[in-house]
């Protein structure tokens, strides 16, 4: 066969990006279908604020006039600023079980790269506020939760193939048996609030003022961890639009200090189920069904916990779990996003919920 790979141009080669997972996970009953609009929106540089400090280049490998492969290129210049490396990211990753279709795509990948000085690339990174990230390297035979990456095993050995290496090692963290745990090792009535700090819920009347919180907690608490950079105000805006189809502002509680923002936990619905039932199309009248039908999820995601550091050994951390906690009763099955070893505090907050190691993601890189 014949491969031949080229930059994404025009509107048919960017609908044949989109539609290529379609077509890859045809007949796969766990795949959960991205829905289409949305991935246009995040992968346009118009519209999508995070582009405004990264440059994107999406690549499309053919057989004839069949698509087989594909891949997108991220430079996130305030990235390589902040830890002062050439890097770039590389995304969207699909393709049929072939080493040869590979080979052309990251043949082109590498060309271009190496054009622009970039000395090593590493991925998956998906470009939006909270990044799907990584390869999932085991437990391929089970359905992913919301905001998890799912991929064939035959992933890892492809990209293996073409000299990349593992750069990094995450994994998500469950419970499986939540409301038993919770009843067995906390108190019913738990405190929320102290002398100077309180418990409160997303405010929808100042969501945009809210989110400018979640905003400062997290840019503040995660300014050292792995890979993070600052994310603007509106980015955060970006990001919300289906905000109130994945949470609610009761599953979303910031701990105040005087009044002020200083730490907060941010739950989902583990909504893939509906997604599943949309097949990719996103469809305005079956949504107030949708939202009717997210009473019935019981398992939840622990979408992201920040408290600011000035604050991280106060009792902002104690009154921040409790609040968790009276979130977590809601639901049966509990799950973390992607963690990695060396954030421990993170590690050790989700062992508080009886919460484990289950599914396993790579980072691989590969020098140019």
């Amino acid at each position: 066969m014949s491969f031949i790979t080229c930059g994404v141009s025009n509107k048919r080669h960017l609908n044949e990006f989109i539609g290529l997972p379609f077509r890859v996970y045809a007949g796969d009953p766990r795949w959960i279908p991205p829905l289409k609009s949305e991935v246009k929106r995040i992968l346009n540089p118009l519209r999508n604020p995070y582009f405004l400090n990264a440059d994107l280049k999406l690549f499309n490998t053919y057989n004839g006039n069949l698509i087989v492969a594909r891949c997108a290129v991220i430079s996130d210049r305030l990235h390589q600023q902040k830890f002062n490396t050439p890097n770039a990211f590389f995304g969207f990753f699909e393709s049929i079980n072939s080493s040869e279709a590979v080979r052309s795509l990251f043949g082109e990948i590498e060309n271009y790269c190496r054009l622009r000085q970039i000395k090593f690339i590493e991925g998956p990174f998906n470009p939006n506020l909270y990044s799907e990230i990584g390869l999932l390297t085991d437990s391929c035979d089970s359905a992913p939760s919301f905001f998890q990456t799912y991929n064939p095993p035959y992933y890892e050995k492809l990209l293996r193939n073409e000299g990349f290496i593992v750069g990094k090692k995450l994994f998500t963290m469950g419970n499986q048996n939540l409301k038993e745990y919770l009843l067995k090792n906390y108190p019913q009535n738990l405190c929320t609030e102290s002398k100077d700090m309180r418990i409160r819920s997303f405010n929808l009347k100042k969501k945009e003022k809210d989110l400018d919180s979640l905003r400062e907690i997290y840019n503040d608490a995660f300014s050292d961890n792995w890979h993070f950079t600052q994310v603007s105000k509106a980015e955060y805006i970006f990001a919300s639009k289906y905000l109130h189809f994945v949470t609610t502002p009761d599953m979303i509680k910031f701990v105040e200090y005087k009044g002020e923002p200083v730490g907060v936990v941010q739950f989902a619905f583990d909504i893939n189920p509906l997604l599943k039932t949309l097949g990719g199309k996103f469809r305005p009248l079956k949504y107030p069904g949708l939202i009717r039908n997210r009473k019935r999820i019981k398992r939840a995601l622990i979408f992201a916990v920040g408290i600011k550091k000035e604050f991280q050994h106060t009792k902002a951390y104690k009154l921040l779990q409790n609040a968790a906690v009276i979130i977590a009763r809601q639901f049966d099955q509990l799950e973390t996003t992607w963690m990695y070893e060396e954030n421990f505090l993170a590690v050790k907050a989700a062992e508080r919920f009886g919460m484990k190691p289950d599914k396993y993601f790579l980072i691989l890189k590969k020098n140019l």
